[in-house]
């Protein structure tokens, strides 16, 4: 979709607490993975409006898919740089009003299911 998926997963691997809390205060919708290099710790979870609203989920899938589902049941606005991405988990993936695609999501759309 031309989107840039690390503004949707961030991933912060080895980096101080510091860090970790200062990008996940900048993230206003995404999901975090944070993982040790020292141990076989990791936390997988979502992030909205610099708030860790959801931790230790099994999957960056399972993530993405409860964040979906926390703007879908907010309804929040879909961020503008993630729009096309969102739009295709919404409208193709979940099937959920599909009626009216952008030209990007009607061509992946098409390309899909050639």
């Amino acid at each position: 979709m031309g989107e840039d998926p690390a503004k949707l997963i961030h991933k912060y691997v080895g980096v101080d607490e510091a860090n970790i809390e200062e990008g996940i205060g900048a993230t206003t919708i995404g999901v975090f993975h944070l993982k040790d290099c020292s141990s076989a710790d990791e936390d997988i979870g979502v992030v909205l409006e610099g708030i860790r609203v959801l931790s230790n989920l099994d999957s960056v899938p399972t993530a993405v898919a409860m964040l979906f589902g926390l703007i879908y049941a907010m309804n929040l606005a879909y961020p503008a740089d993630l729009r096309y991405t969102f739009e295709v988990l919404q409208k193709i993936v979940m099937e959920l009003d599909g009626g009216k695609l952008s030209n990007k999501a009607l061509s992946l759309k098409n390309h899909l299911y050639e």
